[in-house]
């Protein structure tokens, strides 16, 4: 096969694990409970007498799922691709790769396709839902297998970034970091272009691609309605063709890196000659080996720990360039959003205007970022060896584990502090009325809570978990679905503008669905009391600040997000210091 047997092993061995099928049965769970709290947001238990009602509601549920496939496709086929190759970097296997007789094809075009294997599973199994879908109207074929087509290019492109960043960068960061922040930058630019230059130009976006697939009655040419995402599909196929061809090409240029050679040059021992050497026993000059002139020693703070998360050059050289990017990214975002409010004050749907949905986007890319500095500060610890040296050492856990959390926000305060600066700056122009010094207060303190919360969930995530790839998977796959299923929440809350008892009841099952997830992922090694309280209490205190937050409250929004999210990362926070070898598998326990 041209994949070569990186693939064949994974295609081999993928189907023999329990979790393969779970996820695959949970996905379809999970996308028929959204349409069960879809129809009771929008039709509840009253009667449908009319045949377009019932399409007029497939065609909505259909937009939903097809929204959310793309968002979790791109997600998780960069993340899955990004980690695979970097955990082979930091347990330095690839070098070992690359010794073999593997071609450069077989290499990234295996590890690609076994990363991508299980995104197009779920993508396969998606595909008997949206036909149901089709057997209640209001929906054409055309538009699922469009759909379908736009979703697999999309993480077929995703992945490919991911992979290219991954080969070509060494750190598992800066790995994540580019391919997140690359994923957004291209959707942004493609958007731009096509609202400022050229409007086709908007349709490179997988986005602008689905939402043409979707609502093809918006289309401005004047004749017959076509359905067809083909500028989309070719656009993200051509580019993925392109990011394979540069990654074929340049990976045994890049791998090993530089840094390594380097490193395993500066490790070589210098030799004396006869001005400095020692006279041996047969009268020659023995060469022995003497350190550096001229290096001066740091000194290191009683906490080594934090000390080298914020003293080090521990996540690479060029982190520099990843927060400028970042800082670059964040006021594009926000400029567009304000040359947006000055034209049209509207609500973006029906929720909040565009410098604050900007604040929010920005928000979450922030806390995404956050919780993989997290995460991979103790991944890279485990996978270099570095672990185990730690723990047989004096050092207490509560330094091991604040010192971690101290130096993930010391790192990531570029993203801490944009998003305050965002909000304080449109409180100061007067872009957002109702953004009065109080709320700026409490969003302020809601953000650092959650902020406080992503690293607790990474470092959690890191210790749990022993398999690198898989602690990054779930660090950011809780992340991404506790913002995913809040964004749904309010776009059906919204939608269904009743009490709150009644939405409650419409929502009681997708909410219980998200607290088993959620209880499964932060109790899978290391159950406790208090983290299963947690995940009951995260989704409904989660809801509640949402319908309030609707209803115009404040300071309510602020406590019980505070409340949910603080808890929860003293839950987590706690067990991993009084209960160290417990929290790395080490001790089950009595």
């Amino acid at each position: 096969m041209v994949a070569g047997p990186i693939f064949v092993r994974e295609a081999l061995t993928a189907p023999r694990r329990l979790s393969h099928y779970l996820m695959r049965s949970g996905f379809v769970a999970g996308l028929l409970i959204l349409f069960y709290s879809i129809r009771q947001a929008t039709i509840g238990f009253q009667d449908v007498l009319f045949a377009g009602d019932v399409a007029s509601f497939s065609a909505m549920t259909f937009k939903v799922f097809a929204l959310l496939q793309l968002t979790l496709g791109m997600f998780f086929a960069t993340v899955f691709t990004a980690s695979n190759v970097a955990q082979e970097k930091d347990r330095r296997t690839l070098i070992l790769l690359l010794m073999t007789d593997l071609r450069n094809h077989e290499l990234a075009v295996g590890k690609l396709l076994a990363s991508l294997l299980i995104v197009g599973v779920l993508l396969t199994t998606s595909l008997p839902v949206f036909c149901f879908l089709k057997l209640l109207g209001g929906i054409t074929w055309s538009q699922i297998l469009w759909a379908e087509a736009i979703v697999g290019s999309a993480a077929l492109a995703a992945g490919c970034w991911g992979c290219f960043v991954a080969f070509w960068r060494d750190k598992t960061f800066q790995t994540l970091a580019i391919s997140v922040l690359g994923i957004v930058l291209f959707v942004l630019v493609a958007h731009g272009l096509g609202a400022f230059v050229i409007p086709t130009l908007a349709l490179a976006s997988p986005y602008a691609g689905m939402i043409h697939v979707l609502d093809p009655m918006s289309q401005p040419e004047l004749g017959p309605i076509v359905v067809s995402a083909l500028p989309t599909v070719a656009t993200l196929l051509a580019v993925s063709s392109i990011l394979s061809v540069v990654t074929i090409s340049q990976l045994r240029r890049w791998n090993p890196s530089p840094e390594l050679h380097q490193s395993v040059a500066e490790s070589t021992p210098l030799t004396t000659t006869a001005a400095d050497g020692i006279q041996a026993s047969d009268g020659d000059i023995a060469e022995i080996a003497v350190p550096p002139r001229g290096r001066v020693h740091r000194i290191v703070w009683d906490s080594p720990i934090i000390w080298r998360e914020m003293r080090t050059r521990a996540y690479g050289r060029r982190m520099i360039w990843i927060k400028l990017a970042y800082l670059t990214l964040a006021l594009l975002i926000a400029g567009s959003a304000i040359l947006t409010s000055s034209r049209d004050n509207s609500l973006i749907l029906g929720m909040v205007t565009a410098p604050a949905f900007a604040f929010l986007g920005i928000g979450i890319l922030s806390l995404l970022l956050t919780n993989a500095q997290a995460v991979t500060s103790i991944t890279n610890e485990r996978d270099g060896g570095t672990l185990e040296i730690l723990l047989v050492t004096d050092l207490r856990p509560h330094e091991f584990v604040l010192g971690k959390i101290g130096g993930a926000l010391w790192n990531a305060r570029e993203m801490i502090l944009m998003p305050l600066l965002m909000i304080i700056g449109m409180a100061w122009l007067g872009r957002v009325p109702t953004l009065t010094p109080e709320n700026v207060l409490y969003l302020g303190i809601a953000f650092l809570v959650l902020n406080l919360f992503a690293v607790t969930l990474g470092i959690h995530a890191g210790l749990t978990y022993q398999n690198s790839r898989t602690a990054i998977g779930h660090s950011l796959g809780t992340m991404f679905f506790l913002f995913v299923g809040i964004f749904i929440f309010m776009l059906l809350l919204v939608e269904a503008r009743s009490s709150f008892a009644i939405q409650l009841q419409s929502f009681i099952l997708f909410i219980g669905f998200g607290s088993v997830g959620l209880y499964s992922s932060l109790t899978y090694r290391n159950p406790s009391g208090a983290l299963t309280l947690a995940s009951i209490i995260l989704p409904f205190l989660t809801f509640y600040a949402i319908t309030d937050f609707l209803l115009g409250g404040s300071l309510g929004v602020c406590f019980w997000i505070c409340v949910a999210y603080g808890f929860t990362a003293i839950a987590m926070m706690v067990p991993a210091m009084n209960d160290f070898d417990i929290a790395l598998g080490r001790n089950a326990g009595e």
